[in-house]
């Protein structure tokens, strides 16, 4: 049994939680989700888990938990999904740790100077729109090159003022969408590091199927806990 972490403040207003708990539900008999507060023993809970899954519902109760958790997944290997505000706090702290930039969340600080994280074009609450992979990145082998939809709930994204920062710091931009410009990016040499705008748990209320990024995400824990034993879904 594999352990995933989920990181983020649970509350079920959010109709994109209840989809989370929903997915979760759709996990293999192989691995198990934990809901882990930012305000609660995140450390302790890392310890113990194979991978963590930075969730939506932002701003966290504590920003400082959520950098340290990426910090500490990108460092260790750890696998790490991010969605919705866990891609924005990951291209925060991607900016700071690879870029070596000052990088702020809009949302949090909005009179900083380098806000990494910014205000999208227009607001994609509850908003469906066509993502598009780039081809050879590994979102493009999971869900293909060709548009999909994907589900949004966010008001900010990837300043496109520091996305050369970022890809000359060795962070590749994976996919791109109408109104959210960086739609996705991953590290290539981390065993799994990636994050997307978009909401990949939606639609598990409905009954579709784990989105495979879901399930490469939970193979990639899979494999670096039992190496010669990886389930897959």
């Amino acid at each position: 049994m594999i352990r995933i972490a989920v990181l983020g403040d649970r509350n079920l207003e959010y109709v994109t939680h209840r989809e989370l708990d929903a997915a979760l539900g759709l996990f293999p008999d192989w691995a198990r989700g934990e809901w882990v507060a930012t305000d609660s023993d995140v450390t302790g809970a890392l310890d113990r888990a194979d991978g963590v899954w930075l969730r939506p519902g932002t701003p966290y109760r504590d920003d400082d938990a959520a950098f340290a958790a990426i910090r500490r997944a990108r460092e260790s290997g750890l696998a790490l999904l991010g969605t919705c505000g866990g891609f924005q706090y990951i291209v925060v702290e991607l900016a700071r740790s690879l870029a070596g930039i000052d990088a702020h969340h809009a949302e949090t600080d909005p009179h900083a100077e380098a806000l990494v994280a910014a205000p999208l074009a227009c607001s994609l609450i509850g908003e469906e729109r066509p993502v598009t992979c780039v081809p050879g990145t590994r979102l493009a082998e999971l869900c293909g090159t060709e548009p999909f939809v994907g589900f949004h709930w966010c008001s900010y994204g990837l300043s496109d003022d520091f996305v050369d920062a970022l890809t000359a710091a060795g962070v590749v931009v994976s996919a791109h969408a109408p109104d959210a410009g960086v739609e996705a990016i991953e590290l290539p040499d981390h065993p799994f590091f990636v994050a997307t705008l978009f909401q990949p748990q939606v639609g598990a209320l409905a009954g579709r199927p784990l989105h495979p990024l879901i399930g490469a995400f939970l193979e990639a824990a899979a494999r670096a806990a039992q190496p010669s034993t990886t389930p897959s879904i």
